[in-house]
C-alpha cells in the first residue's frame, strides 16, 4: 500500500482551510485518513502551519512520500530537513498577540467616565435637534403672515 502525506480541504468555497493527513493514495482528497499530522490556515496573515514533528518524522521514516504542498509545507516547518540531515531553515513568522479586550475596555470607560455628561450627544438626539431647527424658522413665517 502506497502512502501518502497530502492536503484534506475544508472551509467555505473562499475560505479553505486544511488538515495535512496520512493516508493511502488511491482514496480520494477528502476521503479517509490514516491519520491527521497537522494543520494549514493559508487565509490567515500569516498563514497559521501546525504540524506533529514527531509524527511527520514517523511516517516520513517508514516511506510515506509528501505531495508537494506538502512537501513545501514540511520544508517551512523544518520537518523535511530533519528527515533528510539538513541545516534547519528560519523559524516560521508568528502573528502579532491581539490586544487585551478588558484593558481596551477599561481605558475606553474611563475616557467616557471623564467627559462631561452633556457633551455625550447621541445620533438620534442630534437629527431631533436639526429637525426642531427647521421647524422654527417655518412656523415663524406662518405667523407673521395672518
Amino acid at each position: 500500500m502506497a502512502v501518502k502525506i497530502k492536503l484534506k480541504r475544508l472551509g467555505k468555497i473562499r475560505a479553505p482551510h486544511y488538515r495535512i493527513v496520512v493516508a493511502d493514495s488511491r482514496t480520494r482528497r477528502d476521503g479517509r485518513a490514516i491519520e491527521e499530522i497537522g494543520l494549514y490556515h493559508p487565509i490567515e496573515n500569516p498563514s497559521r502551519i501546525q504540524v506533529n514533528a514527531e509524527r511527520a518524522q514517523y511516517w516520513l521514516s517508514v516511506g510515506a512520500q509528501p505531495t508537494e504542498p506538502v512537501l513545501a509545507i514540511l520544508k517551512l516547518t523544518g520537518d523535511w530537513q530533519a528527515h533528510k540531515g539538513l541545516p534547519a531553515p528560519e523559524p516560521l513568522k508568528q502573528p502579532e498577540p491581539k490586544a487585551d479586550r478588558s484593558g481596551l475596555f477599561e481605558a475606553a470607560a474611563k475616557e467616557a467616565g471623564d467627559e462631561p455628561k452633556g457633551e455625550a450627544i447621541t445620533q438620534k438626539a442630534k437629527k431631533a435637534e436639526k429637525k426642531a431647527d427647521e421647524a422654527e424658522p417655518s412656523a415663524a413665517v406662518e405667523s407673521t403672515e395672518a
